[in-house]
């Protein structure tokens, strides 16, 4: 809610990258308190407004912004790639920059127009060490010892990369749910699926940490090209198909790259009734 005064509404934006949506509030002009009760009842799709991340901005003296991710459970997410894209979309929009860098948990990020309506962001280098992605303790993160063997990665916040046979026939909602609350990942985990449709092209599908199944996630993302690189199975330039569309990871000296399309959907205000029953 916004501080320091009566309740009078919270404007906010819907925007996606991929499918994968979010409700954003600007919070440079007026102070949002955001609450984990606040940001669950705005990611009901019934009963509030929906959305499978929330976005804060703040500004910030070190750089052009910084971010805040909700999960839709209420619970903070450390990371989150395609609303950073989003947010970096609307603000270089807004002042006419081409290049922006954007605090969140991870650190300082370097956001980039890529032409043609397409948006960069470098989020950062890949976390391998077991402790750092974090698991529950010391073992080789190419292949845990769960059933698949999959890799695990940190991208400031923890991912489970499975590759399968055809990720498609995968139950996403039973082994997803499953595996999030594996107890090797002492914070849970994003799950993913991937399956090779050439060297330099994967499909992949993901379940979301304190979400659920989406239609694309560009932390997975990069977790997942990180990890088929890692294995052998691509380069470390790669080409995913997701549920939501096509998005593009670039595993460089200086980070992961990702390059995809933005949406910025519709702008609105929450109302004081609905602020006041919370």
């Amino acid at each position: 809610m916004v501080e320091n005064g009566p309740i009078t509404g919270l404007p906010f934006m819907k925007m996606h990258g991929l499918g994968n949506d979010f409700v954003v509030i600007d919070a440079r002009e007026a102070p949002v308190s955001m609450t984990a009760p606040l940001a669950a009842a705005l990611a009901d799709r019934h009963r509030g407004v929906g959305f499978d991340q929330l976005a804060v901005i703040h500004s910030d003296d070190g750089a052009d912004l910084s971010l805040i991710f909700y999960n839709a459970d209420g619970s903070t997410a450390g990371a989150c790639g395609n609303a950073t894209r989003c947010v970096a979309r609307y603000e270089m929009g807004r002042t006419g920059k081409r290049a922006l860098t954007i605090r969140t948990e991870r650190g300082l990020l370097e956001a980039l127009d890529a032409g043609n309506g397409l948006t960069s962001v470098n989020m950062g280098a890949p976390q391998l060490d077991w402790q750092d992605i974090p698991l529950a303790h010391q073992m080789d993160t190419l292949k845990l010892p769960i059933d698949g063997s999959p890799t695990a990665t940190g991208m400031g916040n923890p991912h489970c990369t499975f590759f399968v046979d055809d990720a498609e026939a995968v139950d996403l909602s039973a082994r997803g749910a499953e595996i999030e609350h594996h107890p090797l990942y002492p914070e849970r985990t994003n799950v993913q699926f991937a399956h090779v449709i050439g060297p330099d092209h994967l499909r992949m599908r993901v379940w979301e940490r304190g979400v659920g199944v989406t239609l694309a996630s560009g932390s997975s993302s990069c977790a997942t090209a990180v990890a088929a690189a890692r294995r052998g199975l691509t380069g470390r330039t790669v080409t995913i198909e997701l549920d939501g569309g096509t998005i593009h990871i670039d595993w460089r000296e200086d980070g992961v790259w990702m390059t995809g399309p933005t949406a910025h959907v519709f702008d609105a205000v929450l109302t004081p009734d609905f602020l006041s029953a919370l």
